[in-house]
């Protein structure tokens, strides 16, 4: 039953108030972040200035479970706001996503000056829990088993004008020994393939033109509606939306990337020609122990085949380093497949144990030493592998979308950044003519460096879009508005290049 607290408003007779979101973890929580900033909104907060740092009616925690010590980290910061808290009466705290899904009660305990827990299933239910926790006078802590609503009915503040994330499923089916996820976002839950359609169709009619397909195990899709082939029919079917120039997806899983993926992305115009595609160790005995239902000949042949369908695709990857068990001899397996993946850039993780995994149980522990050892090692080859592959992309001509905030030398450089199709970052030399983040510019590459390109000349050509459109139209309604705070992760739908050794990812996939 629905009390009348349920039903009050979240905004008082002293005007609105303001709220925060930290966000920590994977791309799924950026976007449920969004979702958050969207619902918050909706229920009349504003967003509080840039760099408010606590200083906000509302201060909402989207945690990650999938690090050692992400609780460490929560608690931390939790500490760091109950004196902000003491003086301001009437600010709330809330916590949600991975880690209070696993912890609960543990948190209101551990920190009793937080107001709300909620959990990955019922982010909906946050300014209701706001509202009851400020009437009751006591901490609502309410955690849902199993998903309430497909989450993509929010309402959402998306981060960006031109480019967005789309959710085609929530949860995962798999039992990777090293990953919580499954435990903490349930079973693999797919959208309706109309519904996803009609999101991206409505996001291209505000003027969005890039859009990533987002999923826990995202080529997956179809296991829960019992089709095989439902991820490439819903790659082809977005390339016959007009004006959606960009299309990508994260993460998928080698066991289940099937050719007719591969013949969709080379047959669609508007796929882009990239691919992320986590290989976690290339140790047939590491991959067995981590319950990856894949083996090294078959993770090459998947990119064997990529590259034979599209030549000029750039390949990401995710690896594992110090896996309970791994010897020297397995290590030197994952060198391997580096060397003949060539892959354009690799998110690379010493092992970390993660509390409620089956991995953490397990013997032969790497000593710290060793692993640190093994990790700079794989480092320096990628370094070198990323560096030569760029190298090839100098004279190439390139079309670009230009990005918003992410060359933090370009004001001191004259230039602006963008991403070219295979998302990789490019700066260039700013044009005498405007250009707007979402428009496209044509440049040839002079320089590459290990984790961008330069084209220097000048600018080739601009082509001015309905997604520059939009972000003007946007950055002008937001000038009337308090300034953003970030939501703690590189942009939505064109996401930072990080160093190889510092990605912040969750490494689940």
């Amino acid at each position: 039953m629905t009390s009348s607290s349920d039903r009050s408003p979240a905004v008082d007779v002293q005007g609105p108030k303001s709220y925060e979101i930290r966000t920590y973890g994977c791309q799924m929580n950026v976007h449920d972040s969004e979702r958050l900033a969207g619902l918050l909104e909706d229920a009349g907060y504003v967003r509080a200035p840039e760099g408010a740092d606590g200083d906000a009616d509302v201060v909402v925690f989207n945690t990650c479970a999938v690090r050692e010590n992400a609780d460490n980290r929560l608690y931390g910061n939790l500490g760091h706001l109950a004196p902000q808290k003491a003086k301001r009466p009437g600010m709330q705290i809330a916590v949600g996503g991975c880690l209070a899904q696993k912890d609960r009660d543990t948190i209101v305990k551990k920190a009793p000056w937080v107001d709300v827990v909620f959990g990955t299933h019922n982010i909906g239910k946050l300014p209701v829990l706001l509202e009851r926790a400020r009437v009751q006078q006591e901490a609502q802590v309410e955690i849902a088993e199993s998903l309430e609503a497909f989450p993509s009915t929010l309402p959402t503040r998306r981060e960006s004008a031109y480019a967005a994330w789309v959710s085609i499923s929530v949860g995962c089916n798999n039992t990777c020994t090293f990953c919580i996820v499954p435990a903490l976002r349930g079973k693999e839950k797919d959208r309706r393939p109309g519904d996803i359609l009609a999101e991206v169709e409505a996001l291209v009619a505000e003027g969005v033109s890039e859009i990533t397909l987002l999923g826990q195990n995202v080529n997956a899709y179809g296991s829960d509606i019992g089709d095989r082939e439902a991820f490439s029919k819903l790659l082809r079917a977005c390339g016959n939306i007009d004006g959606l120039e960009r299309v990508r997806f994260t993460s998928p899983h080698p066991r289940d990337f099937t050719d007719d993926v591969i013949v969709a992305m080379a047959e669609t115009p508007n796929a882009m020609p990239q691919l992320h595609m986590p290989l976690q160790s290339g140790s047939d005995t590491v991959l067995k122990a981590m319950r990856r239902s894949y083996r090294q000949e078959r993770y090459l042949g998947i990119i064997e085949k990529v590259r034979a369908a599209i030549p000029h695709a750039a390949i990401t990857t995710d690896i594992i380093v110090g896996f309970p068990g791994e010897t020297e001899e397995d290590f030197e397996q994952t060198l391997h497949v580096v060397r003949e993946a060539r892959f354009a850039q690799a998110f690379t993780f010493q092992y970390s144990k993660r509390p409620g995994t089956p991995a953490a149980e397990m013997e032969d522990q790497i000593p710290k030493e060793v692993v640190q050892a093994r990790y700079e090692r794989l480092v320096a080859l990628q370094e070198e592998i990323s560096w030569e592959e760029n190298k090839k992309q100098v004279g190439r001509t390139l079309e670009l979308m230009v990005a918003e905030g992410e060359g933090r030398k370009d004001g001191a450089t004259h230039r602006l950044s963008g991403r070219a199709p295979d998302n990789r970052l490019v700066h260039f030399t700013k044009p005498e003519q405007d250009v707007r983040p979402g428009d496209v510019v044509t440049v040839e590459i002079t320089y590459a460096a290990p984790h961008h390109l330069l084209a220097e000349g000048p600018v080739l050509g601009v082509r001015r879009t309905r997604a520059g459109d939009a972000w003007e139209k946007r950055n002008a309604a937001e000038a009337a508005r308090p300034a953003g705070v970030m939501l703690g992760l590189p942009k939505v739908g064109v996401p930072e290049p990080l160093p190889v050794a510092a990605n912040s990812g969750c490494g689940c996939d």
